[in-house]
């Protein structure tokens, strides 16, 4: 059984033919989630059709669950979530934690907090959220068109 069998579930395809793919993997808070968040993506958008985009969703996708990972305190379990929907794939990284993580302001030779900062160059769209059981940080790229410049 391979860690993607183990962690996660896949959704291929969407009633009445539209373009939707959609991956929930459950990751452990401790040991090398991030580094399983980035293989199981890789993975996942080359089977998807999408290894154009694949740098930037890597690159995002180590910053969503290295953040759930640095708060995931009262929690042994990060969730990742990849969407395909039409032209845009969406990533959710969360824990089960109260309070909101609010993106800070660093100084020159700060070693942390430059993870929004990164998750703002590369996303089209990027936020955090509030939900009933802690909160979801996400970002979107969209995937229409040509390669874009971190594409390989």
């Amino acid at each position: 059984m391979n860690d993607q069998d183990r962690y996660g579930h896949a959704c291929h395809g969407a009633p009445g033919g539209e373009y939707r793919r959609h991956l929930r993997l459950t990751l452990p808070a401790c040991g090398l989630p991030v580094r399983l968040a980035r293989q199981v993506t890789r993975e996942v958008l080359a089977a998807w059709g999408l290894a154009y985009v694949e740098e930037a969703a890597v690159l995002l996708v180590s910053e969503l669950v290295t953040n759930a990972v640095r708060h995931a305190a009262s929690t042994d379990e990060i969730t990742l979530e990849l969407e395909v929907a039409q032209t845009c794939l969406r990533i959710e990284a969360y824990r089960c934690r109260p309070g909101l993580v609010m993106p800070r302001t660093t100084g020159d030779f700060d070693e942390s907090g430059f993870e929004f900062a990164l998750v703002d160059s590369l996303a089209t769209r990027w936020g955090v959220r509030e939900t009933v059981t802690g909160k979801t940080a996400w970002a979107e790229l969209d995937v229409r068109g040509e390669p874009g410049p971190l594409a390989r």
